[in-house]
């Protein structure tokens, strides 16, 4: 299985983020954990009822971080799918509830709808012909129909588009798809998050990572042996340094940057997010993995609580 298995962005006050993902947006509170690598900080991940690979979109929620710049070296902008027939409802919900948006425009022949999050951070929603066939989770006041089918894709913002293009074609699944100006198109073969752009850019000013940021994107492999076949190539083929194997409980991770400098992780599909919580209570109680399971009263009173009362 090619294609996105999460992306994982900076954003600011978690209550906030909450409310706009989950109540605006209509995603499903996935998991609610923290940062392995900073305990003191919710990770937060949302996508569709399962959090299936592709779907998933998370959160570090680092409020005090001054905010990013866009640039060289960054992700530009992240968008998610829904029904072409759906930008409408789109367009006047946004309306409704004050959302900074751009007027529609079109790329490779798509209908785009540009967005910022409460944060700054650039998304959009890609109306996709027969997404309304895909899944989605409706489990809230968007109509099923115009609910989000997970991700379309990422657009990267690099120097020189070649070398990236390359691993995404050698290593990561994806194939050549076509140019539009300075940006290339690589698909994989699944629909949902089957697509990078990569926007060639030379001489721009390089990005500043901070809140409203993408810090990273994950790709997916199947399991264990398929990502170690996908790290021996990044060293073989195009010198790159992946880390070893990380556990983070819902998936196994490698890391490495690209060549553009965008921080890269390879995901397993397995185990999956109902590893430690049951798929119908999903994201309503904070999960620890066994490392911190020790620490959890000091985690629980560094951390802001997130309830439905104070994010209604």
């Amino acid at each position: 299985m090619a294609g996105l298995h999460h992306v994982t962005a900076i954003s600011g006050n978690p209550l906030r983020n909450l409310k706009f993902y989950r109540e605006l947006l209509g995603l499903r509170l996935v998991k609610k954990t923290v940062n392995f690598d900073d305990p003191g900080t919710y990770h937060l991940y949302y996508g569709d009822e399962s959090g299936t690979p592709g779907t998933i979109l998370t959160f570090f929620p680092w409020e005090h971080a001054a905010p990013g710049r866009g640039g060289v070296g960054q992700t530009q902008q992240t968008a998610v799918r829904v029904p072409a027939r759906s930008i409408g409802y789109w367009t006047h919900r946004f309306i409704e509830k004050g959302v900074a948006h751009e007027a529609l425009e079109k790329r490779f022949g798509e209908s785009v709808l540009s967005f910022t999050d409460p944060d700054g951070m650039s998304l959009a929603l890609v109306g996709v012909p027969g997404a309304e066939s895909e899944r989605a989770w409706s489990n809230s006041d968007i109509p099923a129909e115009h609910a989000i089918r997970g991700f379309h894709g990422v657009t990267l913002l690099l120097e020189d588009a070649a070398r990236t293009g390359a691993i995404l074609t050698n290593v990561l699944g994806f194939e050549a798809a076509g140019r539009e100006g300075s940006i290339s198109r690589y698909r994989s073969p699944n629909a949902v998050g089957g697509v990078v752009d990569i926007y060639e850019a030379k001489g721009f000013l390089p990005g500043r990572m901070g809140r409203g940021s993408v810090h990273h994107i994950a790709f997916r492999a199947a399991d264990d042996a398929t990502e170690a076949e996908m790290a021996r190539k990044l060293v073989s083929d195009h010198g790159m340094h992946p880390t070893e194997q990380k556990d983070r409980n819902y998936f196994r991770s490698i890391y490495f940057r690209e060549p553009g400098g965008i921080l890269f992780e390879i995901a397993t599909d397995i185990p999956g997010f109902a590893v430690d919580e049951p798929l119908a209570t999903l994201g309503e109680a904070l999960k620890l993995p066994p490392f911190l399971e020790a620490h959890r009263k000091d985690i629980e009173g560094v951390l802001a609580p997130l309830d439905d009362e104070q994010v209604a």
